[in-house]
């Protein structure tokens, strides 16, 4: 995997402008459907911006490990929020919650706010792609 943040572009901050990456002979390319905060039983976990985030990005990452790869396989999320206030307020314990999923791996990011998701109580949606 590499990086690409060319000089004159602004320098991301928690995320890549780009991520090169090949996968192994015979890989793949996986695509990553949205996935909203909800647990096994279609139960969102809470109201609280920062749950339903960290919610979200364990079943992304629980979709990428069921197809044998690797948080840092993800080289693309697409993040969709009902409230960039709600996500600004909250980013500190947003972030702490990435670094305890993804680690240090900040993959090309891009964050969308939209006026409602398809589940009324959602407030983010994150859908992505991976290379295995």
């Amino acid at each position: 995997m590499r990086y690409v943040n060319p000089e004159n572009v602004a320098a991301p901050k928690g995320y890549n402008n780009g991520v090169v990456m090949t996968p192994s002979p015979g890989g793949s390319v996986l695509f990553l459907a949205g996935q909203i905060a909800w647990d096994k039983h279609h139960v969102i976990v809470g109201d609280r911006f920062a749950d339903q985030f960290d919610q979200a990005l364990a079943n992304l990452v629980a979709v990428v490990e069921a197809a044998g790869g690797t948080p840092q396989s993800i080289g693309k999320l697409t993040i969709f929020v009902t409230s960039v206030e709600e996500y600004v307020a909250e980013r500190e314990e947003i972030g702490r919650r990435y670094r305890a999923r993804m680690g240090g791996h900040f993959p090309a990011m891009t964050l969308v706010e939209v006026r409602r998701l398809l589940e009324p109580r959602a407030k983010v949606e994150i859908e992505g792609l991976a290379c295995l």
